[in-house]
């Protein structure tokens, strides 16, 4: 019997749901890295006015950003690739395609 990776559609579908599954994790790490700037600005913003409770909202805001960092950081956790060499390669292309 002839191994799965013999099978030229079965290499296709590899390729399609690793494809897949390397999109989702770099659109987590765009998520992510929006949430960061989101929440710097409202971390910047804490305390600043003279309404309290417009400082409460902003505090309630600011938390709200920290637990959907942490939580797609934990989703992003879960679709990591087993092999760090592959991880590596995936944040190294992503870096070239922004130019950095």
């Amino acid at each position: 019997m002839s191994s799965p990776s013999a099978n030229p559609k079965a290499r296709i579908a590899d390729h399609v749901t690793d494809d897949f599954a390397r999109g989702r994790r770099e659109g987590l790490r765009l998520a992510l890295a929006v949430l960061a700037v989101e929440e710097e600005k409202w971390a910047r913003q804490l305390g600043q006015s003279r309404s309290w409770r417009t400082n409460a909202t902003r505090e309630i805001r600011h938390k709200t950003l920290q637990v959907a960092q942490k939580r797609l950081q934990t989703a992003l956790n879960r679709l990591q690739p087993a092999s760090r060499e592959v991880a590596l390669d995936e944040i190294g292309s992503a870096l070239a395609k922004l130019g950095l």
